[in-house]
């Protein structure tokens, strides 16, 4: 929409006086706007993306492409692309009514082509990408992807959206036992390990558990974090008789991963931080 204004001027004799200034508008054919479905994303995450195009005219415009750079941006001499288009994922909506998907291309741009808008109608397009190597990953860092709307008589216009990247801790543990085989009676060690790929750490105030139920139960145990002695009532509980064991919320903490962009390739790697947690007894009654 193109705003203008319009000042007129009297004469009479020697006199000249202006008018006020009128201000009009010019109401575009077509506009359009962009919005994803989530405001936030993280390493191989989905994305769901809505291009919304609206014909304010009484006529229908067809034969209209979209061209959508996928978030492209630049790296040194090159182009870097953070999202890869989900082949088969468009849907092609017409007056709110599903069409057969429009022609698909994917090169250094994603283009649909053949779109049509009604006179007076809307027209959207929806589609998933699916973040790449290449999306920023650090603190503070976004994405944005910009569609570029063109076609025979048309003036090309855009439309943009910004996600940001998650700003959180993601964790995942697993756990292994040593040695294997044992003897009842015996001494065994479980080893669990939490992992953070998250660019914030895992603090006090997230207040994580570990919980376990040992099967077979678990006698004289000692329990370590990150190799320091952990003491029962301070840092866990431990019931003998059940075999029920849990960290007392908030003493498992764990450090931010660490997100760097390869100087070369501009590729996004994390280097997750873990903290290590170790419950050792013996199993069973000791023989």
């Amino acid at each position: 929409m193109a705003q203008f204004t319009n000042q007129a001027l009297l004469s009479y004799g020697n006199v000249v006086t202006p008018s006020n200034i009128a201000t009009g508008e010019v109401l575009e054919a077509l506009s359009i706007t962009k919005t994803a479905l989530t405001d936030s994303y993280g390493p191989s995450d989905r994305v769901t993306y809505i291009i919304s195009i609206t014909n304010n005219s009484a006529s229908t415009i067809s034969n209209l492409i979209i061209s959508d750079n996928l978030g492209s941006y630049p790296f040194g001499t090159t182009q870097l692309v953070p999202l890869s288009y989900v082949d088969g994922s468009v849907k092609y909506f017409i007056d709110g009514i599903l069409q057969p998907s429009p022609a698909v291309s994917v090169g250094t741009e994603l283009v649909f082509s053949g779109i049509s808008v009604n006179g007076g109608g809307n027209t959207t397009i929806a589609y998933e990408a699916d973040t790449t190597q290449f999306a920023p990953l650090g603190a503070g860092t976004e994405i944005t992807n910009t569609a570029t709307l063109s076609g025979a008589g048309i003036t090309p216009i855009e439309a943009s959206e910004t996600i940001s990247a998650t700003i959180a801790p993601i964790a995942t543990i697993t756990k292994s036992i040593s040695p294997v085989p044992v003897s009842a009676g015996g001494v065994v060690s479980y080893t669990f390990v939490i992992e953070n790929t998250g660019n914030t750490e895992i603090t006090e105030v997230d207040n994580a558990v570990i919980t376990d139920t040992f099967d077979p139960i678990l006698s004289n145990i000692t329990v370590t974090f990150n190799g320091v002695a952990w003491e029962e009532g301070v840092n866990y509980t431990y019931n003998e008789a059940t075999g029920e064991f849990a960290t007392i919320a908030g003493q498992v903490i764990v450090g931010a991963g660490q997100y760097m962009q390869d100087p070369t390739t501009g590729a996004w790697t994390i280097t997750p931080a873990t903290s290590t947690l170790v419950v050792t007894g013996n199993i069973g009654p000791v023989i």
